[in-house]
Order: C-alpha cells, then structure tokens, then sequence
C-alpha cells in the first residue's frame, strides 16, 4: 500500500487530492481539499499575478503539505497550470513559492496537461476503450483554451488547441455584450470560425458519434438538472455521466439565459463555478452542432487522477489499461501524413533506429522514455521537406517547435526538433548549441546519441527503397555489424554509412559498418 498525493494550481482552484494504492487493486481517493483562488483572471489580461494572491495561494499551499504530512505520503506530484504558464514572472512566482513552502513545482506544457487528463478519462471509466472504438471527440474546456482530441477504432488521430476558454472568454467578450443572448452568439460566432478550420484541416471527413467533455463545473450541473428532469425515472446507466444530444439541448435552452446569481441558486453551485459553466454550455452547444455527435459523455476528472496514475504505473501498483505511448506516436504519424512524409521510408527507418538502439542499451544508457523520443524523431525527420527542400533541417525544426504533440513536454519537443535539425545539418557542440536553445548538458548528450542513431538509420535507407528491411543488428566489441541478406546494390547505403559513421563512433565509441551476407550481392 502506498499513499500519494497531487496537488493541481488551476486558474480558478487549486486543489489537492490524496490517493491510496495498492497492487491488484483500484487506486482510490482517500481525501479532496480544494480552495477558491481565481489566479486566471489576471493571468489571461495582466500576464502577471498579483501579489496579494500570490500570498493567498503560498498560504493554502502551506496547509495542503501539512495534510500530506499527516498522512506519510510516500509520493507527491505539484503542477501549475496555464496561470503560471502564461504569465512573464512564471519562473519567478514559482521560485518564491518553492522557497516559502518546501514543495516542488511542475509548470506542465499545455499537451501535458490534456494527455494527464487524457489519462484520467481512461483510468476512471471501464468503458473509455469501448467508446473510442468509433468516432469519439474528447474535449476538455480549460480556463484559457480547450483541446479537442479526435480518436477513431481505438487511436488518437488528431489533437488541436483552441485559444477559447470559459474564463478567458468572460473576460473579454462578456464587456461588450448587450445581454445574455447577444453573449451566446458572440461567442457562437468566434467558435463556428475556430471549429470550420478545426473540421477542414484536421478532422476532414471522419464522423463523431461521441463527444466527452472534461469539465467538472458543467457535469455537476447537468447531473442536477438531469435527474430533476427525470422525476424518478431510470437513471443514466454506466460509469460516466452521458446524455443523449437532443436531451442536452433542451437542457440549455433552459439555463442559457439564466443570470449566475440564478444558476447559483438552482443548481446549488459556488459563484465563481457559476460564472465560468455559461461559457462551457455555450462551447459544448456548439460542438455538437458542428461534429454532429449523437451522445455526450460528461467527466468529473482532474489531472489529479492522471497524476496519481503515473505514480501507480511507476511503482507497478497500476497494470496500464490502454497503452498511452501509441496515441503519443499516432498523433505524431499523422502530422508526418499532414506534411506528406514518405510513409514507407519512415516504418523501414524506425525498424532500424529501434532495432540499433535495443542493441546498443549497455553503451547508451537511455531509458524507454527516449526510445519514443527517437521513434518520434525518425517519424518527423523529413516533415521539414513540404516547405523546403533547400532548407529541410531548419525548417523541419521550426514546424515540430510550432506543433504541439499530446504527451510530450515543450523540453522534450525541443530535443525532437534538435536532433530532426541535425540528423542532416552540421551538429554543434555544447558551446555552440546552449547558445541558441536553452539546454542543460543531459539533453545536450541526449540529442548527441539519438542524432547519431537516427543518421546511421536514415544512411541505412538512403535510396528511400527498404533494401536493408529484415536486417539484424549485432555489438561486437566495438563495431556494431548491421547484417542484410539482399540482393540490391548497397553501394549508395554503404558510401552514406560511411560518411555518418564518424559521429556515431564519436558519440558511442562503437564503429558502424553494413555487412552483406555471403549468397547476397
């Protein structure tokens, strides 16, 4: 048994959750203390935080670690969200709050945060690997923007951020309204131009019959007003909150028009949580009409639950359900589709560029972890090639740094577009690359072992035909044989080994070289 707790810094709560774990059994929440600091506000229009609620959060801070105290905790997780995120003085407030209260602070990226809360929906419901077997949209409607993830027969597609968000979005336009309704199709508007470029690019032709909302305000309420609606009739069935698209319409219309103070009262919900679920109805009205799903699936999960997974898989008290390294290297497949990458040439080169790196474990020394980095660096390595081919590496480096890929941090994206860049430019040393990315001298060694790796793969494969697919890959002393038993012409492979063989030997001490099985020439 072990006891964990996940302290979340959101943009109008932070909350803190405490979990118990144990083998073969269900993670369970043990306590939820949560407390009102509405740090978006001035986030989202200042891009700073004033001090004063600065204070106020240090103090609730200090209090949720007294309670991690007195329960032993034997793992804790602090993250902030897009209020820190988003401000100038982010590192700055989370020095100072690190140095009053003793607690280590995560400022995630924006794809960290959906893929945790991503997590949490798959760990809470039994039913999330039946749902997205068909089109299913999860959305999860933050306090600055909302993500929409599109998943089809059990893969994750495409995910896109849209830069709406209850909080952001009452801050600016609720000022220029007439009044309530004139609200509604202000914000109608905006998001009808987000979501047609949304379906044109990236949804295309693939239909929706599931949309999943993560938004804890918005399900507390519909739950209410469902089962006033339902007057004793039979409840929703399943694990998750989910109501047919019509039934959810008839229940806007109803609380559309209502003032917060109102929803306050009817549906028994805090003031601030009042304020923020008029936007959320208006976003989730609107993405039923543009996807056309036939169900809604409301959750009532926080990154929390995400967090509390991650340590549970780490510690082996959690069996994974669904396998979350697939959706990262899905979404990064269909970004190399959307740049018209050569689809063959990528599976031959991932074979090789894993099959070298599995083989080469004593040497390297990396973890599972950055074989999917190297996965996604070989899957993306050519997408620079749709703009340029004069200039394939700095502009391959410039599209992974401008797209986000669910799963991976902003650190981890830059390493990818790092190593992309150098597979075919001239690779700079520390001096030179700490220069112009800001890397510390671990991702820098980093970058060196899968830069090398990924050019000994891409020289494997330099006339884009396969003809080293099927090849084994032995570390003998210090030469790593790769063995091919092909009857094409290797010259223009082994003349590009030869050349890239350099840099790996540099990085790894080991020499590479092809050999050609006898019988084959």
């Amino acid at each position: 048994m072990k006891t964990f707790a996940a302290i979340v810094i959101g943009s109008a709560e932070t909350q803190m959750r405490v979990y118990e774990l144990a083998a073969r059994a269900e993670m369970r929440e043990i306590d939820c203390i949560s407390a009102s600091i509405n740090l978006g506000v001035d986030a989202y229009s200042e891009g700073i935080l004033d001090a004063e609620k600065v204070q106020e959060l240090v103090t609730v801070l200090k209090e949720f670690k007294s309670i991690m105290d007195s329960y032993s905790v034997d793992g804790y997780k602090v993250c902030a969200t897009s209020a820190l995120r988003e401000i100038r003085t982010g590192l700055l407030v989370r020095d100072y709050i690190e140095k009053q209260t003793g607690l280590i602070i995560d400022i995630i990226s924006n794809s960290e945060q959906r893929f945790l809360d991503y997590k949490s929906i798959a760990c809470e419901s039994s039913s999330f690997e039946e749902i997205i077997q068909k089109g299913t949209a999860i959305v999860d409607i933050g306090g600055s923007s909302m993500q929409i993830s599109v998943f089809d027969k059990d893969k994750l597609f495409t995910t896109q951020n849209i830069r709406m968000g209850k909080i952001s979005s009452r801050e600016i336009y609720l000022p220029a309204a007439k009044n309530s309704r004139h609200y509604e199709s202000m914000l109608t508007e905006l998001l009808e131009h987000e979501l047609a470029g949304f379906g044109k690019l990236y949804q295309k032709e693939r239909p929706i019959y599931n949309l999943i909302v993560v938004d804890q305000d918005l399900e507390d309420m519909l739950r209410r007003q469902y089962d006033n609606i339902a007057s004793g009739q039979e409840a929703v069935t399943g694990d998750v909150f989910h109501i047919d698209a019509d039934v959810f319409r008839s229940m806007y219309e109803q609380a559309i028009t209502l003032r917060p103070d109102e929803i306050t009262e009817k549906y028994e919900m805090a003031p601030d949580s009042a304020q923020h679920v008029i936007q959320s109805l208006i976003f989730c009205r609107s993405l039923l009409d543009h996807t056309g799903a036939q169900t809604l699936w409301l959750m009532d999960v926080t990154i929390c639950d995400g967090l509390c997974y991650d340590f549970g898989v780490a510690n082996k008290l959690i069996k994974p359900r669904h396998n979350f390294d697939e959706d990262i290297i899905a979404a990064s497949r269909n970004i190399a589709k959307r740049y018209k990458c050569n689809q063959a040439h990528i599976r031959n080169m991932e074979e090789l560029s894993v099959l070298i790196f599995d083989r080469m474990k004593k040497i390297h020394g990396m973890t599972k972890r950055e074989r999917l980095l190297l996965q996604i660096s070989v899957i993306l390595h050519n997408c620079g090639k749709y703009i340029s081919l004069a200039n394939v590496s700095e502009c391959a480096y410039n599209i992974i740094m401008a797209t986000e890929i669910i799963g991976l941090s902003h650190d981890e994206r830059r390493i990818i577009a790092n190593v992309v860049k150098y597979n075919t430019a001239p690779f700079q040393y520390f001096s030179k690359i700490s220069s112009l990315d800001p890397l510390d001298r671990n991702e820098y060694l980093l970058i060196a072992k899968l830069t090398a790796i990924l050019r000994v793969a891409n020289a494997l494969d330099r006339s884009h035909k396969q003809k080293c697919s099927g090849a084994s890959v032995a570390l003998k002393e210090n030469r790593l044989v790769i063995s091919v038993e092909t009857n094409e012409d290797l010259s223009l492979e082994k003349l590009t080994l030869q050349e890239r063989a350099a840099f790996f030997e540099e990085v790894f001490s080991v020499h590479p070289v092809i050999k050609q099985k006898k019988g084959y020439k």
